[in-house]
């Protein structure tokens, strides 16, 4: 599957040599291209794409403005000529940062990396066949041990499930025993009315969600009545609006 990018700079040069490199990979499909941050927030509204390659230093607005006005944050690829906005880049969750002259060869890594990530995103994203028929939900009781401890638990009473390796985290009440499952075998098992695989460590239990927020590259954030902050990923974002709209 190739992902959608849009190359914003403000030097046409600069595009031109970004745009020959990207060609040689097929993975990677150029949508558009921008010379200033207003008809990038424009272009990336409309168009959507998968990964914006952008650049800092540009006039009347910077790379960093253009995302704070963003609604939808696609991965981020900095491009620049500077070294010292790198700290900053990884605060606002960058995906890479390519210093100019861009390297083929560092670009490469780039791009395998992206691809990592959208095999793993879709590998959570998982299409699960079986059927949903007794699944269980809010009101069913299941038995939880973790060790010599041992707890009764209506799923409504769950606020979330982390996966710990081989493991499965369930949180109830002040409680967080261990029970040896995987997280994609308890989602199978799960309504998925109630219950949202958010990431690939994370389920939540959506009533109890208290508050959403937006989040670094289209994803979200949830809060949780039990005070837990879990992050949606850019992925499971759309699912889940899709899932809590009327």
């Amino acid at each position: 599957m190739k992902m959608k990018a849009l190359i914003v700079d403000d030097e046409r040069l600069a595009r031109q040599e970004l745009k020959s490199l990207l060609e040689k990979h097929e993975s990677i499909n150029i949508i558009g291209e921008s010379n200033n941050a207003e008809n990038a927030k424009k272009k990336i509204e409309s168009l959507k794409p998968d990964l914006v390659f952008l650049d800092i230093q540009m006039p009347a607005k910077t790379g960093f403005d253009l995302l704070e006005e963003l609604s939808f944050v696609p991965r981020i690829v900095f491009t620049t000529a500077y070294d010292e906005y790198a700290l900053k880049a990884f605060e606002v969750n960058a995906f890479d940062y390519l210093l100019k002259p861009i390297e083929e060869e560092r670009l490469e890594d780039c791009i395998k990396k992206l691809q990592k990530e959208e095999r793993e995103e879709a590998e959570e994203e998982g299409e699960v066949s079986s059927s949903k028929e007794g699944r269980l939900g809010p009101d069913d009781q299941v038995f939880v041990k973790d060790g010599d401890k041992c707890w009764f638990v209506k799923l409504k009473d769950v606020s979330a499930f982390e996966s710990e390796g081989n493991y499965v985290r369930v949180f109830f009440e002040n409680n967080k025993p261990l029970i040896l499952k995987s997280l994609n075998n308890l989602e199978e098992r799960l309504d998925d009315k109630h219950f949202f695989r958010a990431n690939r460590k994370f389920i939540i239990n959506l009533d109890w969600v208290k508050d959403i927020e937006s989040w670094f590259n289209g994803g979200l954030r949830v809060s949780l009545e039990d005070g837990k902050q879990i992050e949606i990923s850019r992925r499971q974002a759309a699912k889940f609006k899709d899932r809590m709209s009327l």
